[in-house]
């Protein structure tokens, strides 16, 4: 259902950085880029996820209680992408581990601020 999620930049080419390094770890690469955006996706029928300068040419601002869910296979990838961006100097919003049933995620902040998280489904022996 949802083809691509976009997230404002203030700063265009650290962000792309911060994702070429992130999103790598999941098998995601640049599939489209101007001079105001960057998107990534893992095959060009698959979700994708965009950063952009805002078209209004007002300041990127996080939006108060969005969201980005990426969806990964293993708890390990879970923990990867987790770690991978606090080395790249996100913020942490949530160790990873398992939260209520079979939903396993870990939660931070990009560069901007922007909230995401990594999660996965796992088996919970029930």
């Amino acid at each position: 259902m949802i083809g691509y999620v976009t997230l404002g930049t203030n700063d265009l080419p650290r962000a792309a950085k911060f994702y070429d390094e992130l999103l790598a770890i999941i098998g995601a690469g640049r599939f489209m880029e101007e001079d105001t955006f960057v998107a990534w996706a893992t095959g060009r029928d698959a979700p994708a996820l965009s950063v952009t300068r805002p078209f209004d040419g007002n300041e990127a601002s996080v939006g108060n209680g969005t969201m980005v869910a990426l969806t990964v296979d293993t708890p390990d990838k879970v923990d990867a992408l987790h770690a991978k961006a606090l080395e790249l100097g996100g913020a942490n919003e949530g160790d990873p581990g398992p939260r209520t049933g079979p939903f396993y995620a870990g939660y931070f902040r990009d560069l901007d601020g922007n909230k995401l998280n990594a999660f996965c489904m796992v088996e919970t022996g029930e």
